[in-house]
């Protein structure tokens, strides 16, 4: 059995200490002090205990610093937050009415806080701004001690990938360097990734979740900066980006006619570009400048220290049990060292796949991992993963993506679960999958009870019957059993009746609550569209700049169109002021005539189109809303692509790109399809601006690179045989 062995810190270079802030890369320009003096004095002065209650658009209006009482719920800290606007907004509305004359004390403080010259209207508008904003110094400081055992590997990554080091310091805007962060919105991890997003380049599924791994997340993080920098050209957008998502950012370049980030915050005003976008490439300079000089702010720390792990690949399915054994670790210890992997992995519901790049501390390998892994016996190794009998639906998941993970078709699961509709699904919703065959593998002898257990889902998860279950363990009563006892199982083989089991889960892992989160259809006026839910406006972001009151900078409650969730998608879904838009790849005219309610024929009529005739992608198209309104329309198109893009990622990952210089004679379409084997939606993405049917030869195009995920959980296979 072949195993690498490598050391992380083999790839680990020396944090680069030299000032960036006033580099050509990452530029601090000087008309935005003011607003990373505000996130300065965020992260490093005002604690958790104390929030600042200011002004959103000219941050150097603050009315007072709240506190914030230690322990205070969400609850009663969104109290204090809606009373101290409250307070201000009765304020600034009584001078923007009456006279500057006689105003008592607190009047006349707040009136100081502007310019002498400051207008009735300018207050009026400021009453409608106030935000409160916590601090977030102590939560940094956790942060700056944690980053310590990560930032000589992210480094690493981010040279890899041709991203400026500076870019090491994007942890503390994004979760406070705590690889445990959640958002309400399924965000996760150091770098704060969306499902959608991260499965671009990383493995995330039920089993093993990447971007829980701050190791596996970086190099990830790495090729997503270095992605948006292709497209935007400009490290402060491609920076930006990462929070508004590429199409964002090119459309305020379109807008404005400049990439000069300044000119952007102060003047783009897009429907989605708020508070959270337009604060945070600042933000990200803030946190720079007090992680090249934490100890200025925070006095001496102790940063932790990288630890020396080895990097073991496995060859075959095992049990993380028979690992502990092997390695002798405890289960807390192998979990700690690798946390992309699952609940179902450490409740022995699934195995540790094959090819996972398993993490080991070196005092657990002695003198050869191969050698421990060569003693691992032969009946404890699988080919094939535990199948799946249920899928529990998550947050976002459309029925495509379910059955391209499954290796099935829309169509059997619609008729499995007589569902009524393939857009009707909803988050928790329990779908049974078509699967036929042996459930546990023979050498499968014990089972380990588990809190939520019962005699019936045992028995049917092991393939036995439950009188045959309780025989085999004598057990006096069916109903009484407790967690951590030890039952013994028969295997049984398991036959087509698999169909007529009752539509509950039987997987026995427990999930993370956001998980668990139901997720309505988005409703625009009386339209149901599709089943994505709808999310705020906190989409990658998650500690420092999340939520208004807990920890952030959006508002909550604060929605945007659920365009925005395809943040490394450049295309241009939005219609355009004159009621047109952009044609793009994957899409017909018969997609449009079904967005809008209308016929076919009538789009042909409103652009001079024959029968027959193809769209062309980069054109722009009159439509019809006089069925639909232009915002229904958006959502149904967004939701086309993302269900297109996400069923795709559950199967493929991007690995690199590779620059390809046109010859003469050469096609684009079937370099694409042929060599590359790319969809053209996916050439798009690093092309945007390239027209398809004009071409030169000399001319270079980016192509992506992908490799195919090994379906493990496919419910078709049966289960291996030990080999």
């Amino acid at each position: 059995m072949a195993l690498k062995t490598v050391s992380i810190l083999a790839a680990a270079v020396v944090y680069l200490t030299s000032p960036v802030l006033a580099s050509d890369l990452l530029p601090s320009p000087a008309g935005l002090q003011t607003e990373i003096a505000f996130w300065k004095r965020i992260f490093a002065e005002v604690p958790s205990t104390e929030a600042l209650v200011h002004d959103s658009r000219h941050l150097r209006v603050v009315y007072e610093v709240a506190q914030i009482p230690p322990g205070t719920s969400p609850a009663r800290r969104r109290r204090i937050a809606d009373k101290a606007r409250e307070k201000y907004r009765k304020l600034l509305n009584q001078l923007a009415e009456g006279s500057r004359s006689n105003l008592n004390r607190e009047q006349q403080r707040v009136l100081a806080k502007w310019p002498a010259d400051v207008s009735r209207d300018e207050l009026q508008q400021a009453a409608r701004r106030i935000r409160f904003q916590q601090g977030l110094a102590d939560r940094f400081r956790d942060g700056m001690l944690r980053s310590g055992a990560w930032k000589p590997y992210i480094v690493a990554s981010l040279q890899a990938s041709g991203v400026p080091t500076g870019l090491v310091a994007l942890p503390h805007v994004e979760s406070s360097f705590n690889p445990e962060a959640r958002s309400h919105v399924g965000a996760s991890g150091l770098w704060q990734f969306t499902r959608s997003t991260g499965r671009r380049f990383m493995q995330i599924d039920h089993v093993v979740d990447e971007r829980r791994d701050p190791f596996l997340s970086s190099a990830a993080a790495a090729k997503l900066l270095a992605y948006n920098y292709s497209i935007l050209e400009s490290w402060p957008l491609a920076i930006t980006a990462y929070n508004h998502g590429v199409a964002g950012m090119r459309r305020a370049v379109r807008k404005l006619g400049t990439n000069d980030i300044e000119e952007i915050i102060r003047n783009y005003e897009g429907r989605t570009f708020g508070f959270a976008s337009r604060n945070f490439y600042v933000a990200f300079l803030a946190a720079l400048e007090i992680d090249q000089n934490a100890e200025h702010y925070f006095g001496p720390l102790s940063l932790n220290e990288p630890s020396s792990d080895i990097l073991v690949k496995t060859s075959d399915y095992i049990a993380a049990a028979t690992l502990q054994i092997a390695f002798r670790l405890s289960a807390s210890e192998l979990r700690s060292y690798n946390p992309a992997l699952m609940p179902p992995v450490w409740d022995g519901t699934k195995y540790v796949p094959k090819g996972f790049r398993l993490r080991l501390p070196d005092y657990a390998v002695g003198t050869s991992a191969n050698q421990v892994f060569a003693a691992i016996p032969d009946n404890k190794r699988f080919t094939r993963q535990t199948p799946d009998l249920y899928h529990k639906v998550q947050r976002g998941e459309s029925l495509s993506v379910i059955a391209a993970r499954y290796d099935t078709s829309i169509q059997e699961l619609v008729s499995l679960n007589d569902l009524r509709s393939r857009h009707r699904i909803r988050a928790g919703q329990t779908l049974r999958l078509p699967y036929t065959g042996q459930i546990f593998d023979a050498s499968v002898e014990t089972y380990v009870v588990r809190s939520g257990d019962s005699i019936s889902k045992i028995a049917m998860r092991a393939g036995m019957s439950e009188k045959d279950l309780v025989a085999l363990n004598t057990l006096s009563n069916r109903n009484r059993i407790y967690a951590g006892q030890v039952l013994r199982l028969r295997a049984q083989e398991v036959s087509a009746m698999v169909a007529s089991m009752p539509p509950e889960p039987v997987t026995l892992a427990t999930r993370d609550a956001v998980d668990d989160e139901v997720a309505e259809p988005l409703v625009i006026g009386v339209i149901e569209v599709e089943t994505q839910p709808m999310v705020t406006a906190a989409i990658v972001l998650n500690e420092p700049i999340l939520e208004e009151i807990a920890v952030g900078i959006v508002p909550i409650g604060e929605e945007v169109p659920i365009g925005e969730v395809l943040l490394a998608d450049p295309s241009d879904y939005v219609v355009a002021d004159d009621g047109t838009i952009e044609v793009q790849a994957a899409e017909t005219l018969g997609h449009y005539a079904d967005w809008l309610g209308v016929r076919t024929q009538r789009l042909r009529d409103l652009n001079g189109y024959s029968f027959r005739q193809p769209l062309v992608i980069g054109r722009r198209l009159r439509l019809d809303y006089s069925e639909v309104n232009q915002e229904t329309f958006m959502a149904r198109r967004i939701a086309h692509h993302r269900e297109i893009q996400e069923a795709f990622f559950v199967r493929y990952r991007i690995i690199e790109t590779t620059a390809h210089n046109l010859r003469r004679g050469e096609s684009v379409w079937y370099l694409t399809r042929q060599r590359y084997k790319v969809p053209v939606w996916l050439l798009r993405q690093y092309n945007p601006d390239l027209d398809i049917g004009r071409v030169k030869p000399g001319m270079q195009v980016v192509f992506p690179q992908i490799e195919r995920i090994e379906m493990d959980s496919s419910p078709r296979g049966s289960l291996a045989e030990a080999s």
